[in-house]
């Protein structure tokens, strides 16, 4: 296999692991909360998405590609899909306000990370450039 085929396939397997973990722990994570002066302040469901935004940073930096944020994305918006279906008795994601800003948060962060993602691999791209330019002209 070639390096960059191999390289693909390895981003998209830490991507498909990494979607995994976050759709699992977010959705054990985003319905928990706090009573502050008598109002419930849902902190799970921002430290659920904060989980995912970070996870698709740190898959950008260590894969210098949107590829496998990109599967960690789509892998987690899907098994959360899987989890929220699960019949009538068996719903780990209600279709209340916490459960449809878990759902649907997923998409939104996603699509922000990988613009960030994106704005960052230019920038490596053009240090790297910046970089390489010096040694060529030797």
């Amino acid at each position: 296999m070639k390096k960059g085929a191999a390289g693909a396939v390895r981003g998209t397997a830490a991507g498909l692991l990494a979607a995994l973990f976050v759709a699992l722990a977010g959705t054990a994570l985003h319905r928990q909360s706090v009573l502050v002066a008598g109002v419930d302040v849902p902190w799970g469901v921002c430290a659920a998405l904060l989980l995912l935004a970070s996870v698709q940073l740190w898959l950008a930096a260590w894969s210098r590609s949107v590829i496998p944020s990109a599967v960690a994305g789509l892998g987690a918006y899907a098994a959360v899909g899987v989890l929220s279906s699960g019949g009538p008795d068996k719903v780990l994601i209600l279709g209340d306000t916490v459960g449809n800003a878990w759902i649907f948060g997923i998409a939104v962060v996603t699509l922000v990370m990988l613009l960030v993602a994106a704005r960052l691999r230019a920038r490596w791209n053009s240090a790297s450039a910046a970089v390489a330019a010096p040694a060529s002209r030797q």
